[in-house]
């Protein structure tokens, strides 16, 4: 088994959209842990405009397996039209940290709720 994870990064409009998102992500085990992040600042093109914006960031680690359908839970649910998803693949980290990801993605979410 490797010791290889994915760190996923996105930002919502506020704490409370991040956090949704999040629990979200966790109770469907596409993510063994999401991380929310103080309000920050982004600058950015939209509709041929600058905008600024105050935006929450939200961090999430997964497996490489996820990454479809985490891809396909942030399109559904994220309330952006054009949402962020950095993924970043193949960090390094301790094994019992990679195990514990690992344990959690890797279980159905019907046992889950059991």
């Amino acid at each position: 088994m490797t010791n290889k994870l994915v760190v996923a990064m996105t930002t919502c409009a506020n704490q409370g959209e991040a956090e949704r998102l999040a629990r979200l992500l966790v109770e469907q085990r596409l993510v063994a842990c999401a991380m929310i992040g103080q309000q920050v600042r982004s600058i950015y093109p939209w509709d041929g405009q600058i905008e600024i914006a105050e935006e929450a960031p939200l961090t999430v680690k997964t497996m490489p397996a996820k990454i479809p359908a985490l891809k396909r839970a942030i399109e559904k649910a994220h309330p952006y039209s054009v949402p962020e998803l950095l993924i970043f693949a193949d960090i390094d980290c301790l094994k019992p940290y990679a195990e514990w990801v690992r344990d959690w993605v890797s279980e159905p979410a019907s046992e889950a709720a059991d």
